[in-house]
C-alpha cells in the first residue's frame, strides 16, 4: 500500500539546476558586491605561461581564490609575491565550473602603500622646498679616502658586500663600522644618531672618517621606510662628512638618496664609488713609471749627444769663439737699452716741463691776470670806439644845424620875411582860411606881434 499516495497532494516545487543556482549566486555577487578593495597575504602563487596568475589571499581567519588575467600588464603586479601583504582592487564572482568563490584582480599595491607613498611625497616636497636636495649643498666625495665609516646593520648582507668590495679594490682603506638597526620601530633614531656621532667623532672618541656609507640591503617599502624618515634626512644634511646613500636595490629610492651627497644603487656599488680600484691604480702607476723612465732615458741620451757634439765642435779647440757673437749681441743690446733709457728720460722730462708750463698757465692768479689784461685792452678799445663815434655824430649834428639854418625860416626872416600863425597855431597860407575875429601871431626876425582879423 502506497502511504504517500493521495489525490489531493500538491505538485512538487520546480528544482534549479546547479548551473542555474551558481549563475544566480554569481549575478547576486557581481551586482550586490561588485568591485571593491580587499587586503590580505598572498600565498600559493602560480604564474601560468599564458600570463595569468592564480593565488590565494588570506588573513588569520579565512582565504579566497584570486585570478589576475594578463598579470604583468596590470598595475602593481610587482607587489604580488608569496608572503606579501597586498591590497587588491578586484571584482567578487563565482567560478561556475567548480562552484568556487573567487575574485578577479584588476590592480594591486602593497598593503599600506597608499599611505606610505603619500607620506613619502609629502616629506619629499617639504624637504625639497627647504633646499635639502639642492646640488649646491652636495659635498664632493674624496678621491682616495683612508678611512670609511659604515652606518648599517652589523649582521646584514650589505655589510659583507661592502667589506668584500673594499678588501678587493682598496685593502689599505680602514672601514669603521657603527652598527645600527636598519628596520623596525625606532631604527630611524639609531641611524640618525649614528650619523651625528660619526660627523663629530672627536666628541665621542671615534676615529674621523673621510666619507660615510649609510644604507642597507633590499626589501619592501616597509623594510626601507626608516630611511624615509625626516630625522634621518636632516642628520644626513647636517653631517659635515660626505655621505653616500646605499639603500636597497637599484630600483629603490628613499628620501636619504635625495639628501645624500651621492646615491649608489646598491651597497656594493657604494663601496665601488667610494674607493678607487687598487688593481687599476697599480697598472696606472706601472704605466706612469715606464713613461717616466722612457722620458728620463731620452733626455739623458739627448744630453749625451749634445755633449759629444760640443766636444767635437769648436769648443774643444777654442771655447772663446762660441762666446764672441753672444757678447757682441749683448753689447748691442746694452747700447740700445742705454739709448732707449736716455730717450725715454728726455721725453719724460719734456712732458714734465710741458705739464709744469700748462700748470703754471692755468693757475687762478695767472688766469685772472690775463683776463684783467684783456679787460683793460677791451676798455681802451671801447673808449676809442666811443670817442670816434661821438666825433662822427658831432660833425653830423653841426652839418645838420648849418643846413637847418640855411633851409629853415630863420634865413627867410633875415631877408625880411615874416610868418603868420592862425588861431590853431598853424601857418596861414591863404586869406580865405581866416574869418573876422581870428587872432593872428606874426613872427619877424626879431620879435612877434598879435593882430585881429577885422574883415575877411
Amino acid at each position: 500500500m502506497d502511504l504517500f499516495a493521495g489525490s489531493s497532494s500538491k505538485p512538487a516545487p520546480k528544482a534549479l539546476t546547479v548551473t542555474q543556482l551558481l549563475r544566480r549566486m554569481k549575478n547576486l555577487l557581481e551586482v550586490q558586491i561588485g568591485e571593491l578593495w580587499i587586503e590580505g597575504e598572498v600565498s600559493n602563487l602560480r604564474k601560468q605561461g599564458s600570463g595569468h596568475w592564480y593565488f590565494s589571499l588570506k588573513d588569520e581567519g579565512a582565504q579566497i581564490s584570486c585570478a589576475m588575467f594578463g598579470a604583468r600588464k596590470r598595475p602593481g603586479s610587482d607587489a604580488i609575491e608569496d608572503g606579501a601583504k597586498v591590497r587588491l582592487f578586484a571584482e567578487a564572482t563565482i567560478y561556475e565550473a567548480r562552484g568556487q568563490l573567487q575574485v578577479i584582480v584588476i590592480k594591486a599595491e602593497r598593503a599600506g602603500m597608499g599611505d606610505l607613498q603619500a607620506r613619502f611625497e609629502a616629506l619629499k616636497r617639504k624637504l625639497d622646498g627647504e633646499g635639502l636636495f639642492d646640488a649646491t649643498h652636495k659635498k664632493p666625495i674624496p678621491g682616495f679616502p683612508r678611512r670609511i665609516g659604515l652606518v648599517t646593520s652589523g649582521s646584514g648582507a650589505a655589510l659583507q658586500d661592502i667589506l668584500n668590495v673594499l678588501g678587493r679594490r682598496a685593502p689599505w682603506v680602514q672601514p669603521v663600522l657603527f652598527p645600527v638597526r636598519v628596520q623596525g620601530r625606532g631604527a630611524e633614531r639609531e641611524i640618525a644618531e649614528a650619523i651625528r656621532r660619526m660627523g663629530r667623532p672627536e666628541d665621542f672618541n671615534l676615529p674621523r672618517c673621510d666619507v660615510l656609507i649609510v644604507g642597507r640591503g633590499g626589501g619592501s617599502i616597509e623594510d626601507l621606510w626608516n630611511f624615509n624618515e625626516e630625522i634621518v634626512a636632516r642628520a644626513i644634511f647636517d653631517c659635515p662628512i660626505p655621505i653616500i646613500s646605499a639603500v636597497g636595490h637599484e630600483i629603490d629610492f628613499t628620501i636619504a638618496d635625495f639628501v645624500a651627497d651621492l646615491r649608489a644603487p646598491t651597497p656594493s656599488a657604494a663601496a665601488e664609488l667610494a674607493v678607487a680600484d687598487g688593481v687599476e691604480l697599480t697598472e696606472r702607476l706601472g704605466q706612469l713609471r715606464k713613461r717616466m723612465v722612457r722620458r728620463v732615458v731620452e733626455r739623458v741620451e739627448r744630453a749625451r749627444l749634445s755633449i759629444d757634439s760640443l766636444r767635437r765642435g769648436p769648443l774643444r779647440r777654442d771655447g772663446s769663439r762660441l762666446l764672441r757673437e753672444p757678447v757682441m749681441r749683448l753689447d748691442a743690446l746694452r747700447s740700445a737699452l742705454a739709448s732707449g733709457i736716455r730717450e725715454s728720460f728726455v721725453h719724460a722730462s719734456r712732458r714734465l716741463q710741458d705739464a709744469k708750463t700748462r700748470h703754471h698757465l692755468h693757475q687762478p692768479a695767472k688766469v685772472i691776470e690775463r683776463r684783467l689784461e684783456n679787460l683793460a685792452q677791451l676798455r681802451i678799445r671801447l673808449g676809442h670806439c666811443v670817442s670816434e663815434d661821438l666825433g662822427r655824430r658831432s660833425e653830423r649834428l653841426v652839418r645838420f644845424r648849418s643846413l637847418l639854418r640855411t633851409l629853415g625860416p630863420e634865413s627867410a626872416f633875415q631877408r625880411g620875411f615874416s610868418l603868420t600863425l592862425g588861431p590853431d597855431g598853424r601857418a596861414v597860407k591863404s586869406a580865405a582860411a581866416l574869418k573876422p575875429g581870428d587872432l593872428l601871431r606874426t613872427k619877424f626876425a626879431e620879435g612877434e606881434v598879435t593882430s585881429r582879423v577885422e574883415d575877411a
